[in-house]
């Protein structure tokens, strides 16, 4: 196999698994705050916390997701948010 398709595998895996854990995040956020899962998502999105995620997944993913989801619905208060 090319060296380049590894790369490109190795990469999509990545992509995968943010988004896995991101979908993870909102659905335990939703949980939490009494949100439906789009409404989670809607509100995460709108404070940044969505982008947030993706730009830090290397160290959120190793962390408990109580925390994360903690730490995530700070961050939106800091922005702004209510919940």
């Amino acid at each position: 196999m090319h060296p380049n398709c590894i790369i490109v595998m190795i990469m999509a895996v990545r992509v995968v698994d943010t988004i896995e854990y991101i979908i993870l995040l909102v659905a335990f956020f939703a949980t939490k705050t009494g949100l439906s899962e789009q409404e989670a998502y809607r509100y995460l999105n709108r404070y940044g916390a969505i982008a947030l995620c993706e730009q830090h997944y290397d160290i959120m993913h190793t962390l408990a997701v109580e925390d994360n989801v903690n730490t995530l619905r700070a961050y939106c208060q800091r922005k702004g948010g209510t919940l």
